[in-house]
């Protein structure tokens, strides 16, 4: 698998136990590398060129007393906080989510922070044998990368914008997976589709199989710009 490069820096002010396992981990083989503020304290004291400053800070709002003020930490904040949510007032919050901060709550609210072009999961290359059904006839083709709302697929045919059929993709320890899906776009010679109608049992299957793939990835140093 082809892991992204480590694009974000998010320091984390945050207690045990605030971000659910394995999120931490996940997210940093998407591009997210989360530090505890000491640490980046001090990695950015030995090397400030280097370091640089962090794209976004984690506050648990139990800890908010350790937070820099405006004038020293300008950048962006996603709050974690309990069920009656946070009454706490600061124009740097983007963002809150309950604690533990799961994975695609969390991911999602990065990339809408974050990202001029929003994605709402995680995505994973790969090499998965696949079929579809268009037309009543059937055509082999490849997952090129997968995520739970969709994938790229290489097919024997360049298929129409706007087109369903019917996909079936074959998960290692899984099997066979069903679901409706539309030609959303091109990335010539493969196709994006995104899905619809997907069994619970098969959405659950895939969501499985991209948080195992991530969190199995070699690890990398948090600073390849």
């Amino acid at each position: 698998m082809n892991e992204l490069p480590i694009r974000r820096i998010l320091v984390s002010h945050c207690e045990n136990r605030a971000i659910a396992d394995p999120t931490e981990k996940i997210l940093g083989r998407v591009g997210y590398s989360i530090l505890p503020a000491a640490d980046w304290a001090l990695m950015h004291e030995a090397s400030p060129t280097r370091v640089g400053k962090p794209d976004l800070r984690l506050v648990d709002d139990r800890c908010w007393d350790e937070v820099p003020a405006l004038k020293d930490a300008p950048e962006p904040i996603i709050m974690l906080t309990g069920r009656e949510g946070s009454e706490i007032k600061d124009r740097r919050i983007s963002g809150a989510i309950m604690r533990p901060a799961g994975l695609h709550d969390l991911f999602r609210l990065l990339q809408t922070v974050l990202e001029e072009m929003p994605r709402s999961t995680p995505r994973v290359s790969t090499e998965l044998q696949a079929r579809y059904e268009l037309d009543g006839q059937e055509s082999q083709a490849a997952v090129l990368s997968l995520s739970d709302n969709g994938c790229l697929l290489r097919s024997p045919e360049m298929l129409s914008l706007g087109t369903r059929l019917r996909l079936i993709i074959t998960l290692p320890n899984a099997g066979e997976i069903e679901t409706d899906a539309d030609v959303a776009y091109h990335m010539l010679p493969d196709v994006g589709l995104v899905f619809n109608a997907t069994a619970s049992s098969d959405r659950n299957a895939i969501h499985d199989y991209v948080c195992e793939l991530l969190a199995s990835a070699p690890g990398q140093t948090p600073f390849n710009h």
